[in-house]
């Protein structure tokens, strides 16, 4: 069983799109959908504890012992008692994702940057891919033996090329890649949370609000089953059962989101001002697009160009008025869309 691509065609990680996967990534999509429209979705506050959930998360899945209330304080600038390893992953963390949204997923140089910027003060060749073979151990039993040092570069480089060019949904190619970087294992050390960050990272470029969900703290909360797809995985030589598990862990992350971000009083399946169906969603999205691209369309425009009538347009223009996304300026004939 062998993953390295020993010839020059394009390399393919190994993987089935199942039923099952087809309908959570649909779901996901309506859910992730359905968040995006509610109003004030995250607010500062939220953001930053989410943020401090995630790096306390992804952290303790590698042994950090520190608490929420301890990565807050250091997000703070606060002082915070631990051991100088555990106080260095913290702040290399913090930095971490606080830059995301300046990293490329597909650029081998922000790959290397980011661990760097995630491992500084706890290793000596951070930023670096290792040079010497590595296993993965449980006890004293080997349950990982990555491929030889000398085949990281260019296994990288084949994973990037085929993330860049791969016509899967995201949710599907951040997984993929998460199990295939795991695979690889191209640093001496901190690649399961640079696995879980460049997911982030890749599902952020998808939507922005991923860059906010703690998904690595409910990956945290089934750790031992994330390891069994990981084991399982490559037990069989492809991704399959790691993209379900990463799946399962995204919908969760979106639906514990949703109940924290709920209004106050209201089911958390109706949010004020929420689309009543998939549809009304789909023609609200499909106008702020429009809209996007000109915003001296009119509501005659809209529903020719989306195939509905002026009674569905006026009333998703009315819902996306209510949720302070879209206002009006000037009259009806002379006026503009302006996007809020």
């Amino acid at each position: 069983m062998s993953k390295i691509a020993e010839n020059k065609q394009a390399y393919s990680p190994p993987f089935e799109i199942t039923p099952a996967i087809l309908n959570q990534v649909s779901l996901i999509s309506e859910k992730i959908g359905e968040l995006s429209l509610q109003k004030n979705w995250l607010s500062p506050q939220l953001r930053k504890s989410n943020q401090i959930k995630t790096i306390t998360g992804t952290l303790q899945i590698e042994g950090n012992t520190l608490t929420e209330e301890q990565v807050s304080a250091l997000f703070d600038g606060k002082r915070v008692l631990g051991s100088s390893r555990e106080l260095a992953e913290v702040q290399g963390a913090i930095v971490a994702y606080q830059q995301l949204n300046q990293l490329d997923p597909l650029r081998v140089e922000d790959l290397l940057n980011a661990h760097t910027l995630l491992m500084a003060d706890v290793l000596k060749n951070e930023g670096h891919f290792r040079k010497q073979s590595v296993g993965i151990h449980k006890g004293d039993k080997v349950i990982h033996v990555a491929p030889p040092a000398h085949k990281v570069s260019g296994l990288m480089a084949d994973l990037l090329t085929w993330l860049k060019n791969s016509e899967h949904h995201p949710l599907i190619t951040s997984s993929v890649f998460h199990y295939e970087f795991e695979f690889i294992h191209p640093f001496m050390d901190g690649n399961g949370r640079m696995g879980r960050l460049w997911q982030t990272l890749i599902l952020s470029r998808w939507n922005p609000l991923f860059q906010y969900l703690p998904l690595e703290s409910v990956v945290r909360d089934h750790q031992q089953s994330y390891y069994q797809a990981l084991a399982q995985a490559d037990s069989e030589a492809n991704a399959t059962v790691f993209i379900a598990f990463m799946l399962n862990a995204i919908l969760q992350t979106i639906e514990k989101n949703a109940t924290v971000n709920a209004p106050a009083n209201a089911p958390v399946n109706a949010p004020v001002n929420a689309p009543v169906n998939l549809q009304e969603m789909k023609t609200i999205e499909a106008i702020l697009v429009l809209v996007s691209q000109n915003t001296q369309i009119t509501r005659q425009q809209m529903a020719k160009q989306l195939g509905k009538d002026i009674r569905t347009i006026a009333r998703a223009i009315k819902q996306l008025q209510q949720n302070n996304q879209l206002k009006r300026v000037g009259s009806d004939k002379t006026g503009y869309w302006e996007l809020l």
